[in-house]
């Protein structure tokens, strides 16, 4: 198995350590409205049954959900510490036997993994950790190599807006002292610790370059904001409301994630695409 690359090695502490705790609640405490989207398409998307690799496994809220489905899952993160949690999850939760194989690897270096082998790939969290495009199209590839022919990936993105929307909120005394930075951020997408410390070192994208990033390998099935007019700290009512409330308005974000205003204020896209 390959060894993490520097960078690699500096984001695998980051979440083994400062953000550990957070990463496991993150979803349904903070983002519940980006945890329900997504796992609507993944149940709509994905059959039961299927052979899935989850690439970042975050806080195990999505590898609960497929094996709760009867997927068989092979397990894939630089953070040993985040496989070994959710592991514990399904093993209490009785789901333990979906679970075919754990590997602490990198998206893009995927050599646990057999070619033509999967129906599903999950990349909901490695491509905004990756900061050269090189290496993001190295995952992207990795991620063909392993699926069979019309497999699907499942790739998530974050809009290049919200650290200036959220800076702007939180911290609005720092567009001067950040101002070199901004101009550099708007061109590269690159996020630190320092100037970002909830997600670290991170790449934010654009529509176009998100999209972009696929083409050659993959057909686009679905691309959507995925919290449309829903963005941010807002989620937090989400969690208030009834069901058939939440229902109504899920239905809501959906029927216009793919309206082009939505990517201009969402904080995720999610990109589903067929194997060519």
């Amino acid at each position: 198995m390959s060894p993490l690359t520097p960078q690699e090695q500096s984001v695998a502490r980051y979440y083994d350590g400062s953000i550990f705790e957070a990463e496991l609640i993150r979803l349904p405490d903070d983002f519940p409205v980006e945890l329900a989207m997504t796992s609507r398409y993944l149940e709509r998307w994905i059959p039961a049954g299927s052979i899935v690799a989850e690439v970042g496994v975050g806080g195990g809220h999505y590898t609960r959900l497929l094996a709760s489905r009867d997927c068989r899952l092979h397990l894939v993160d630089i953070s040993q510490r985040l496989l070994d949690a959710v592991a514990t999850k399904l093993d209490a939760a009785g789901l333990a036997q979906q679970i075919f194989g754990t590997h602490c690897a990198s998206a893009t270096r995927l050599d646990p993994l057999e070619s033509n082998t999967f129906d599903a790939v999950l990349f909901l969290g490695p491509l905004y950790h990756l900061g050269r495009l090189e290496e993001r199209q190295q995952a992207v590839a990795e991620a063909a190599r392993i699926l069979k022919a019309g497999g699907l990936l499942f790739a998530a993105g974050i809009n290049r807006l919200t650290y200036l929307r959220d800076l702007f909120r939180d911290s609005p005394d720092q567009a001067v002292p950040r101002r070199d930075f901004h101009a550099r951020f708007l061109q590269d997408g690159l996020l630190d610790p320092t100037h970002a410390p909830p997600i670290g070192f991170a790449h934010l994208t654009s529509v176009k370059a998100f999209r972009g990033l696929f083409e050659p390998l993959f057909e686009q099935s679905v691309l959507l904001a995925v919290e449309s007019f829903v963005g941010g700290a807002s989620q937090q009512k989400f969690k208030e409301l009834p069901p058939e409330d939440q229902s109504a308005w899920l239905d809501l974000i959906e029927r216009t994630a793919s309206f082009p205003e939505a990517f201009g204020i969402a904080d995720h896209y999610m990109y589903i695409g067929r194997k060519k």
